[in-house]
């Protein structure tokens, strides 16, 4: 028997982690890496029975590699604080394990925002990264975002039929906040990277080129309303990710402020 662990990244979660651990509890164990949340996430896990784990935040790929790092079984299945599995991808991949045909597989995923199933913009099936795999055969680069990925092992991938659900934004404002955070943590991997220079064009264009690659090719202009500010979303995060990169490069100091006192013709 193959026993299966679940780790789940999260921060400031309170309003997701228990409804993400009650998905799982089918787990052998279940992992909350979290990186010193100052709301109550830590305490609704163990309350739950997760095990949490404190790791500091120096980037996505460090981040799964040490939650990984703290799982205790031989195959692990990552969750996101806003995903949640389903009875489908439960039994999937319980059978599954009964006899791994893969060392990773991929797993499609359904996206829920403002009150619709997404159908294009790119996020479905969205395979993004294997979240089923035998410990030791997937490896992240340390990237701050977008963390890209390793398989480490001579057997192909293979793919689960059963999606899981992910709910990317509960609420508009939380759109703003990871388009902010994601721009800023995307100009410090680009800076990372070695890109050096970066001018007001290479942001628009970049910025549309996103924006129409997900509006159009991708098929987001049948999403309707939630299509367009998926896409604008991306034109937005895009755009300041390249911003913020010549913000980091130009390093604009202020300008000079001398100590301001009475003129000594105006003293009594």
């Amino acid at each position: 028997m193959n026993y299966v662990s679940v780790y789940i990244i999260a921060y400031n979660e309170a309003d997701k982690i228990e409804a993400a651990i009650n998905s799982v509890l089918w787990a052998d164990e279940i992992v909350v890496a979290d990186s010193f949340s100052q709301d109550n996430t830590a305490a609704i896990a163990e309350q739950l029975g997760a095990r949490v784990v404190q790791i500091p935040f120096r980037g996505f790929g460090d981040l799964r590699n040490q939650a990984m790092a703290a799982c205790s079984h031989d195959w692990i299945f990552s969750l996101d604080s806003d995903e949640r599995c389903t009875p489908e991808v439960r039994d999937e991949i319980l059978a599954c394990l009964e006899a791994p045909q893969a060392d990773a597989y991929y797993v499609p995923r359904r996206n829920y925002f403002m009150g619709r199933w997404i159908r294009h913009s790119g996020f479905y099936p969205d395979y993004r990264q294997p979240q089923l795999f035998k410990k030791g055969a997937l490896v992240f680069k340390d990237d701050p975002v977008h963390e890209e990925f390793s398989i480490v092992t001579d057997r192909p991938v293979a793919y689960l039929h059963n999606a899981i659900w992910q709910f990317p934004f509960k609420k508009l404002e939380e759109l703003v906040h990871k388009a902010n955070k994601y721009s800023t943590l995307g100009a410090e991997k680009l800076a990372l990277h070695g890109r050096t220079r970066c001018s007001l064009w290479t942001a628009m264009l970049h910025g549309l080129w996103s924006f129409c690659h997900m509006y159009f090719l991708k098929r987001g202009i049948l999403d309707g309303w939630p299509g367009f500010i998926i896409a604008f979303y991306n034109f937005e995060a895009t755009f300041y990710k390249y911003a913020k990169l010549h913000e980091l490069q130009a390093n604009w100091p202020a300008p000079p402020s001398p100590p301001l006192r009475r003129h000594p013709s105006n003293q009594g």
